[in-house]
């Protein structure tokens, strides 16, 4: 085993102590080990996928962080040929919610949604996504 030392924000310390001993776990490393074997199979089954998606890509973003709603905007434009709706909610005062419908080659639908995780400003994304061949 490799040892690891990692920093994060209090409250989010606190809710995944919440869930581990909700979920029975004995320690942190345990359920950081399983929640990072999560991540990465997720992430290589969206890499994985291939042709024609329709999904919903949902993003959390804090409003009021300097030109992330002008960045997001650009990255939708870039990407306007796979993005059929967008709806945005007001979550709180801090944070906005866009649901945005998405349509075409899953590559690019991926990208759309890799390009907006990583802006300064976004808190979460999660992509969603089905074969359009299946219906």
């Amino acid at each position: 085993m490799i040892r690891i030392s990692m920093s994060l924000p209090k409250e989010i310390l606190t809710e995944f102590d919440e869930v581990l001993e909700e979920r029975g776990y004995n320690s942190r490393s345990k359920g950081i080990r399983d929640a990072l074997k999560d991540y990465i199979l997720r992430y290589q089954w969206m890499n994985e996928m291939e042709g024609e998606r329709i999904g919903i890509l949902a993003v959390i973003y804090d409003h009021a962080y300097m030109g992330v709603m002008e960045k997001l905007t650009d990255v939708q434009h870039h990407y306007r040929k796979y993005i059929n709706s967008v709806m945005r909610i007001q979550m709180t005062e801090k944070y906005q919610l866009d649901v945005i419908v998405v349509k075409g080659d899953i590559k690019y639908v991926r990208n759309l949604s890799e390009n907006m995780k990583k802006l300064k400003g976004v808190e979460h994304t999660k992509l969603t996504t089905t074969d359009v061949n299946n219906y």
